[in-house]
């Protein structure tokens, strides 16, 4: 296992759409154990690999404590909504106010190319809705109806 460098926003390569993955072997299992341990090392809740640079349809959530790999996931299920604040690995140090799914199901396959569905609420609902647009070459900020302002991230900061 390796960790892998997280791209920022301004890389072209997070604003693409990432490619399927076709082929189950041991480089998937790789970079799926990569991901898991840059993740884990950030501190965040999910990870798309095109935020490592890699155009392949690859997820990783963490789901209270219990990583979920999801390979081609495919969301088949929305319902309610949610309002609230979101970060990204890939826009460091910022935070907006973005509306969600307040329960999303998806479809995906496991590092075998096993397919499997999976749902979640709340944080997990954002997280998979978050991750999915990464993998069409969207960043939450597209979504933001507002952007925290320096002043409210202090305010945050002097909160916390």
């Amino acid at each position: 296992m390796a960790l892998r460098n997280i791209l920022t926003v301004e890389e072209p390569v997070l604003h693409k759409t990432a490619r399927p993955v076709t082929r189950f072997d041991a480089h998937l299992g790789e970079l799926l154990d990569d991901m898991r341990q840059t993740l884990t090392n950030a501190g965040g809740v999910g990870l798309a690999a095109p935020q490592i640079g890699i155009l392949r349809r690859v997820v990783v959530v963490d789901d209270d404590g219990e990583l979920i790999e999801l390979v081609n996931p495919e969301i088949l299920e929305t319902s309610g909504e949610q309002d609230g604040m979101e970060g990204c690995l890939s826009v460091p140090g910022r935070y907006g106010m973005v509306k969600r799914p307040e329960f999303v199901r998806l479809r995906a396959q496991d590092r075998d190319g096993n397919w499997f569905e999976a749902e979640g609420e709340g944080l997990t609902a954002r997280c998979f809705a978050h991750e999915c647009d990464h993998l069409d070459g969207h960043i939450y900020t597209e979504r933001a109806y507002h952007m925290l302002t320096d002043e409210e991230m202090a305010e945050l900061e002097e909160e916390a």
